[in-house]
């Protein structure tokens, strides 16, 4: 789905990241925490909320692999980044994808494998063209992403936090800032309230929105999830919200717009990225993957 924005600061067991825009802050950081972190989240609390979306989880014992290191001179989203979770979909109107996880020690380095091929599901209606580190939404030929249309937003997205059911002092094996969901957080998507695309604590903001989802949900899709960077900075109303990457319904179900996969396999990610390696969500459909490749640097799969 698509969910995130204002619970930031706050509830991340770690300082969170000023890069990942769309969290908004509900108290439950510990003390030393909250006194080593009282600024950080005051500003927070006042700028925009954070889009987090989940990416996928790296999986272990799969066969490790390499590719030729490629200069990342001109318009490469993935530059400075040292791990990417590589998507990529038959074609624009594919509900189902093949994820891969690569990393690699500096930026002009060669990627290693670490994870992948693991299937994951994706939007009920494809691929669109989002808001992220290749443009707002990247000047190509193609369809591009609207609040609603079920579609999962193609092109690279920053992959800021993690959140989960379990409490923040249980999820210490986490690299990423992480934000423990109660009943009182939701996603908004009601491209009206100024709180759209970001995730709220209901208990300490005003109530504007007519639209959103609860995070703490039932079918526990969101027990473990990474926040996806899609339309921040500022959201723009209208272009997609609370874009996630979570546990899904089964194989072969899709999404209203996120990518999904197995328990383990979530699990397994979001242990897996790290805020220091500036993780990237690079999701495109095949045609976009080899056209796209040679100009962004991306790993051979």
């Amino acid at each position: 789905m698509r969910p995130v924005t204002a619970l930031a600061a706050q509830r991340a067991r770690s300082v969170s990241d000023p890069a990942s825009p769309r969290l908004r802050r509900a108290g439950g950081t510990n003390q030393t925490q909250r006194r080593g972190d009282t600024e950080t989240r005051r500003r927070a609390g006042k700028c925009l909320s954070v889009l987090v979306a989940l990416v996928v989880a790296a999986l272990t014992g799969c066969s490790a692999g390499r590719s030729p290191a490629v200069a990342t001179t001109g318009p490469s989203p993935i530059a400075s980044s040292l791990q990417v979770v590589l998507v990529v979909a038959g074609n624009w109107d594919a509900t189902s994808a093949v994820m891969h996880c690569y990393q690699r020690k500096g930026p002009t380095e060669a990627w290693t494998l670490v994870a992948g091929p693991v299937p994951v599901s994706i939007g009920r209606t494809g691929l669109a063209w989002g808001r992220g580190l290749a443009g707002s939404p990247p000047p190509f030929a193609g369809p591009v992403k609207k609040e609603g249309d079920g579609k999962a937003p193609a092109g690279a997205f920053e992959l800021p936090a993690a959140f989960g059911y379990a409490p923040a002092e249980t999820a210490r094996d986490i690299h990423l800032p992480y934000l423990a969901l109660t009943p009182n957080v939701i996603g908004v998507d009601d491209p009206k309230s100024r709180y759209y695309n970001q995730i709220v604590d209901t208990d300490l903001q005003a109530k504007d929105w007519d639209s959103f989802e609860t995070m703490r949900r039932a079918d526990d899709l969101y027990e473990w999830g990474v926040l996806v960077n899609h339309n921040t900075s500022p959201a723009q109303a209208g272009a997609g919200s609370c874009i996630f990457m979570h546990v899904w319904r089964g194989e072969g179900k899709p999404t209203a717009g996120c990518t999904a996969m197995s328990k383990d396999q979530m699990i397994k990610l979001v242990k897996w990225l790290d805020s220091h390696a500036k993780p990237v969500l690079v999701q495109l459909s095949k045609d976009e993957y080899y056209r796209l490749s040679p100009t962004w640097g991306l790993p051979t799969y």
